[in-house]
């Protein structure tokens, strides 16, 4: 009986994001392959057993409410959940494929682990990888959370609570900015330089990194706005709406970009780690994944 009703909360939940997605209920129906009473069955059942509304209906679309909205992001993560367990108990007794999930940070080193997999598809073609990108607070979150197996991180680990390899490599920090500004004319980029110019950058970096650099002078700079993607602060830096923060390598500052890249000085720079969860039970394949992670020119803790 309890397996029936967790059977049936999942599918509600699956009928709930569906529609929240098409935020119309006859094209949620016909996408779920079931009627259009059917569906609004269950959620009225939804909404009557959180004593809450989920959606304001109109005349040919729907939209969540406040409380829909939070369920819609407690319903992705506890769906991801749920399927990530089913696929880790059908592949308990599969040695030479399943899934595995990865959370990166950006960083050139995601060379490293992309090599990694590489050779490991070259043994077990019948695995599979998924990767999420996001800045190390979020690809953490998901790891703590189960819906990751491995992060890959900008920061020192928890050593705690994580297993942790780290990359051979450290990240350099530096500035991109127009290639025909003042500063482009720089081989490095002084702290002086930088004061009074709208500044871009992650928002971990300028908690985390900029001060291990500049110590409490950050607050005579300016943070202009917080990307956690660079490529998106590189767009802005382009238009001339400020300068960006961030690592070598991510942003392309080729010939003919109209952007270029300067290092700080005295140089800054980040290590990258890959981690996973102690004591965690993985699958056969994931577990065989760990071996050939250990055989990168590497530090392992």
């Amino acid at each position: 009986m309890k397996q029936e009703m967790m059977k049936m909360e999942i599918r509600t939940l699956r009928y709930f994001l569906e529609t929240a997605r098409e935020e119309n209920m006859s094209r949620a129906a016909e996408r779920l392959h079931v009627s259009q009473s059917t569906l609004s069955k269950q959620l009225k059942g939804l909404e009557e057993e959180l004593g809450k509304k989920l959606f304001l209906r109109h005349s040919f679309s729907i939209e969540l409410t406040e409380e829909g909205m939070l369920l819609r992001k407690r319903a992705e993560d506890l769906l991801s959940m749920a399927d990530k367990i089913s696929e880790e108990f059908s592949a308990m007794d599969d040695v030479i494929g399943g899934n595995i999930y990865f959370g990166c940070a950006e960083s050139w080193q995601i060379r490293y682990l992309a090599g990694a997999i590489r050779e490991f598809k070259k043994q077990y073609p019948d695995f599979h990888y998924h990767i999420t990108s996001g800045d190390t607070e979020q690809v953490v979150e998901k790891l703590d959370k189960g819906l990751l197996d491995f992060a890959v991180i900008v920061e020192e680990p928890d050593y705690e609570k994580f297993h942790a390899l780290k990359m051979p490599e450290a990240d350099r920090w530096g500035l991109v900015m127009p290639a025909g500004c003042p500063l482009a004319a720089k081989e490095r980029i002084v702290f002086e330089d930088l004061k009074g110019l709208p500044l871009f950058c992650s928002g971990q970096g300028w908690r985390c990194d900029i001060p291990r650099w500049c110590g409490d002078r950050i607050n005579e700079l300016k943070l202009e706005g917080s990307f956690r993607l660079a490529y998106n602060g590189s767009v802005f830096a382009r238009e001339g709406l400020g300068y960006l923060l961030t690592f070598d390598h991510l942003v392309d500052v080729s010939e003919g970009s109209g952007l270029v890249f300067r290092p700080l000085y005295p140089a800054l720079e980040t290590e990258m780690f890959i981690i996973w969860k102690k004591r965690q039970i993985f699958t056969p394949i994931a577990g065989r994944f760990i071996e050939e992670l250990r055989k990168l020119p590497a530090v392992g803790r």
